[in-house]
């Protein structure tokens, strides 16, 4: 079965969504067409051969358009849904789902009301290095992981369009951290307990241009989410601590490591003191590579479009559950408001969330 698929607004997103639909969807998803405001996105998506509505009424008036992507900047969201909504489509919306759990309540009770339908476009649970540190944290091959560290890190510095614009939802808590968030909510099946964080606007004035979060969950796991566009050397996109073992993740392409304790029995090593050029040390003397061995890093892989998309269309014909529930949208928008909340006032926020 075939599903048609409007898209309002046709920014460099929407364009990605329709490229990777028209190139692997096909039976699945097909675009009946685009409304954007901006004359230019227009004749770019005409451009790209799709049909074009000349405003989002028109889109929203076609009785073949059963689901609405909703692909404008995030303060766009909230109105845009409650009118796809009163017109009886289902509705995608592009992450963040809003810029607050206040307003994401209002979307999910327009949703209630019309009984339609409402995902976000989470795709980078489909993401590779992701799904590898899933697997680790979840089939303990270093033991119980305690400490995981997900970071997003680039030097541009600028934020390019009404991602710098504070009445357009700008800023990296928004654009990469609700990535970051809701894949740590993924992994980590606990309520968080607290939440701390620290947002910069180091070049961009009207919004955070980097930050740090730390979320600590009910059993003392805790995960280091950090976004920055103003670093030059770079930290690895994932640092997991086991109780037996290390995984790094160096980036998108997978490279990486994972060494963990030797399962050898009554394997001993001596303690020496190690002198470095800041003195004597015991405690931090390197350990015998004899004591250690390396893991190779999982071996799953994701495909976000092919995966999302066709979790859609089953959820519509009642073969299975969404991937991306409202509830667990509704627990990330929890979450950044907690950052807010703690960058705005310097302290911890306490849970449970």
């Amino acid at each position: 079965m075939e599903h048609q698929l409007g898209i309002i607004g046709y920014g460099g997103m929407a364009q990605w969504h329709a490229f990777n639909i028209n190139k692997s969807l096909g039976g699945t998803v097909r675009i009946a067409g685009v409304s954007d405001i901006r004359a230019e996105r227009r004749d770019a998506a005409r451009a790209d051969g799709l049909r074009v509505y000349e405003s989002n009424e028109a889109l929203l008036a076609d009785p073949a358009v059963e689901i609405v992507l909703i692909a404008t900047p995030n303060d766009g969201h909230l109105p845009l849904t409650r009118q796809a909504f009163a017109a009886g489509k289902h509705v995608i919306c592009e992450k963040p789902a809003a810029l607050s759990t206040a307003q994401f309540d209002e979307m999910i009770a327009a949703s209630e009301r019309a009984g339609k339908l409402l995902t976000v476009h989470q795709n980078r649970r489909w993401d590779s290095d992701f799904l590898k540190v899933k697997e680790v944290v979840e089939k303990q091959p270093l033991g119980r992981v305690y400490m995981l560290e997900s970071r997003v890190q680039g030097s541009r510095q600028v934020l390019n369009g009404w991602r710098g614009a504070a009445v357009n939802g700008g800023g990296m808590v928004y654009d990469w951290g609700v990535h970051l968030i809701d894949q740590v909510l993924q992994m980590i099946p606990e309520s968080v307990a607290e939440v701390y964080a620290q947002l910069f606007s180091v070049h961009c004035a009207e919004v955070d241009d980097n930050f740090k979060a730390l979320l600590r969950f009910e059993s003392g796991v805790s995960a280091l989410i950090e976004v920055s566009m103003n670093c030059f050397i770079t930290h690895p996109r994932w640092h997991v601590c086991g109780e037996n073992g290390t995984l790094v993740i160096e980036d998108w392409d997978c490279r990486g490591r994972m060494v963990r304790l030797s399962d050898k029995e009554e394997l001993k090593w001596d303690e020496v003191i190690v002198y470095t050029a800041a003195g004597p040390t015991r405690s931090m003397a390197p350990r015998p590579v004899e004591t250690m061995e390396e893991l190779p890093l999982p071996a799953v892989t994701g495909d976000s479009f092919r995966s999302f998309y066709g979790n859609v269309a089953r959820a519509l014909e009642g073969q299975e559950e969404l991937a991306v529930k409202p509830a667990e949208t509704r627990r990330v928008m929890r979450v950044i408001d907690a950052i807010f909340e703690s960058g705005r006032t310097g302290a911890c926020v306490k849970g449970p969330i």
